[in-house]
């Protein structure tokens, strides 16, 4: 059996009633997630080797985890239980996604019952916006929700301080990371990262005089429909990890960042809709998991969608966190490391973004009249595609035949668009139109 260590945690306080009720119903719900699965009985763990990336310090984080962003309560418990249970070795967390205690309770019990050992995991939590005055009692407020005595990443979640306003952040981002330093060197934290930073705003935090740790990880929003590329290759020249958040494309982000897909600016035209349509444009927010290339490529592959667009992050060098509250597919997601996505299937994926370039998690929530991010523009330090436009661009691939559109090459040799619209269940008239 393993041991549980118990530590004084200063700061340390007793769950709510809510989250109290939230536990209970956690566990009752783990135990049917877990017969739901019948390859990895409770009491047990599966042996899967996932391959790993070394940081700039030496440290080394495995290829995939468990994200657990948008959990409902008593979800994050019962996934986490089961992805241990199959092999998962990282989990991601958050304090303002509130389910750190629902993992710690499941961690404990893991550790408890000897599925798992403390030093077998990797677990990533993340500062949030109204805790840059306050970093080591976030820290251990996390850890102590956590059940662990130390993290082995610990990110700062966005280039925000809640109630700051003005041209700049107070306290800066170079005050803020000397007190993360300060973390590392107190053995609370091993690595120490950044989520949500532009290249500017990376760029000049490595610039600063007073840091002396260097980030070991970025974790940005990557997948076909906003690949990051820029960022990504540029993060890799410096020797700074990147782990890819949201690589399924977020289906579910309109509904919990709260955006209407009913006031998407389309048009009466039912050719325009079926054009959207064809590029996956439905509503708002384009679903990657829906766009036939995607469907086409899982077929041919034998795969899942969310297989294929997991192996695309893996293959561009990233870790990725696709998040799973279902444990069949929880362990389905681990299947991408005895296969491989072909040099074409690649490109095809990612010019996908030539014609449906889409942040799903575009932090238009932090836009403030009075600062310091008025425009998207400035939060990312970059200029952000007008989902206008891009519909407008949607309608001439097929409104023009003469505006020239990706291709992929065959193995006869002949090439085909990679985009093309389905008559499927067209209503009689609708085709022509």
């Amino acid at each position: 059996m393993g041991r549980v260590r118990c530590k004084d945690y200063r700061g340390l306080k007793s769950l709510n009633s809510e989250q109290q009720q939230q536990l209970h119903a956690a566990r009752k719900t783990t135990h049917a997630y877990l017969q739901q699965s019948a390859a990895v009985p409770e009491g047990t763990t599966a042996s899967v080797n996932i391959p790993t990336a070394t940081f700039s310090n030496g440290r080394t984080i495995p290829l995939i985890g468990l994200g657990t962003w948008k959990s409902s309560p008593g979800q994050a418990h019962a996934a986490v239980s089961a992805a241990v249970r199959c092999g998962y070795r990282h989990i991601d967390c958050a304090s303002i996604y509130g389910n750190e205690h629902e993992i710690g309770a499941a961690l404990a019990e893991l550790f408890a019952e000897g599925t798992v050992q403390r030093e077998e995991l990797f677990i990533t939590t993340k500062l949030w916006n109204s805790d840059h005055n306050n970093v080591e009692a976030a820290c251990r407020r996390s850890l102590a929700a956590l059940h662990l005595t130390y993290l082995d990443l610990y990110l700062t979640h966005w280039p925000v301080v809640t109630g700051c306003t003005g041209p700049t952040l107070v306290p800066s981002t170079a005050e803020t990371w000397s007190a993360m330093e300060g973390l590392v060197r107190q053995g609370l934290v091993r690595s120490i990262g950044l989520s949500n930073f532009s290249r500017v705003k990376l760029q000049q935090l490595m610039d600063s005089p007073t840091l002396t740790i260097k980030p070991a990880v970025l974790q940005v929003e990557a997948h076909p429909y906003w690949p990051n590329t820029a960022l990504i290759d540029w993060a890799q020249q410096q020797g700074i990890h990147v782990t890819a958040y949201s690589p399924l494309g977020s289906p579910d982000s309109a509904q919990m960042l709260g955006r209407d897909p009913a006031k998407s600016g389309s048009s009466s035209s039912k050719g325009v809709a079926a054009a959207a349509a064809a590029e996956g444009l439905t509503g708002q927010q384009p679903q990657l998991m829906q766009h036939p290339l995607v469907l086409d490529m899982a077929k041919r592959h034998r795969k899942s969608t969310a297989q294929v667009l997991i192996r695309w992050s893996i293959q561009k060098g990233t870790s990725v966190i696709p998040k799973s509250a279902n444990p069949e597919r929880i362990k389905a997601n681990l299947d991408v490391f005895s296969w491989s996505l072909s040099d074409a299937d690649m490109t095809a994926l990612a010019r996908l973004a030539e014609v449906a370039s889409q942040r799903m998690v575009d932090g238009s929530f932090w836009l403030s009249p009075e600062g310091p991010y008025r425009r998207l523009e400035d939060l990312w330090d970059a200029a952000v595609p007008d989902r206008e436009v891009l519909r407008q661009q949607v309608i001439a691939r097929y409104t023009n035949i003469n505006t020239p559109q990706p291709h992929a090459t065959l193995n006869t040799g002949s090439t085909i668009p990679l985009l093309g619209l389905g008559t499927w269940k067209s209503q009689p008239g609708a085709v022509r139109a």
